[in-house]
């Protein structure tokens, strides 16, 4: 299958499940980011007006916001800003206070996911206020390795891109008409000043994209791969719960 007809068919899942729902629209997270866009571009081809956007800075560099308004305005898409950045320091305050009076402070992830899961607290806000669901952003590279944050970017109602490489979602961004700037800039959640993707997880996305297609990496890389999707699987397997209460 070519890839604009697994857009097209991407395109009809977000209708069809709207149907099947029977509700109002999606809310989608918008970041700067080449993910974010491209999910953007298909729901936008979607639903059109049913899409509703989120900019949520976060102590966030100024480029994040700029691009993010280069897309949605590019695309002509409904959308909000909403700084979260000073709702973050008083919870981070807070919850600093209580770690430390038990003797166990917050560590640099536990500050980071935070972050995360306040963007998911604003997204269902606005998607319960608006009788929609919330769009995820996660590609297959990404959804392999555990590349996202529990109940944060992954506390979603539907992934749209999850199979597509990264690569892949560089192609669908021209398709979808993205904004040069965000395909050529380098993948980062840009939770902190020179964060990248690649260098947490310690592998590239080309290499990624040839080990999730079948084809011969270098074997270090594979194991890292490997290690990663491990370690991470308690973030896509359904949650443990005990055998079935078995009544009298």
């Amino acid at each position: 299958m070519k890839l604009e007809t697994y857009l097209s068919h991407i395109e009809q899942f977000l209708i069809e499940k709207l149907a099947e729902t029977r509700l109002d629209g999606y809310v989608l997270g918008i970041s700067g980011g080449i993910d974010s866009a491209v999910v953007a571009g298909i729901a936008d081809k979607a639903v059109g007006k049913k899409l509703f956007c989120l900019l949520l800075p976060c102590d966030s560099g100024e480029e994040d916001e700029r691009l993010g308004l280069d897309l949605v305005k590019k695309l002509h898409l409904s959308y909000e800003i909403i700084d979260l950045s000073n709702s973050y320091h008083v919870l981070i305050k807070t919850l600093e206070e209580k770690a430390l009076a038990n003797g166990k402070p917050l560590d640099k992830l536990a500050h980071i996911n935070t972050k995360v899961r306040l963007r998911m607290v604003t997204l269902y806000a606005f998607a319960q206020a608006r009788r929609a669901m919330v769009l995820g952003t996660d590609n297959w590279d990404e959804s392999y390795t555990g590349y996202f944050t529990k109940y944060g970017d992954g506390g979603v109602d539907l992934l749209p891109i999850v199979h597509l490489t990264k690569g892949e979602v560089q192609l669908a961004a021209k398709h979808y008409d993205v904004p040069q700037a965000i395909i050529d800039r380098a993948p980062t959640a840009g939770l902190y000043a020179g964060q990248t993707d690649e260098g947490e997880m310690g592998v590239s996305y080309e290499e990624l994209d040839q080990y999730l297609l079948g084809k011969k990496i270098d074997a270090k890389k594979v194991e890292r791969i490997e290690y990663l999707h491990k370690v991470s699987a308690h973030k896509r397997d359904p949650l443990p719960r005990p055998e079935k209460f078995q009544r009298e």
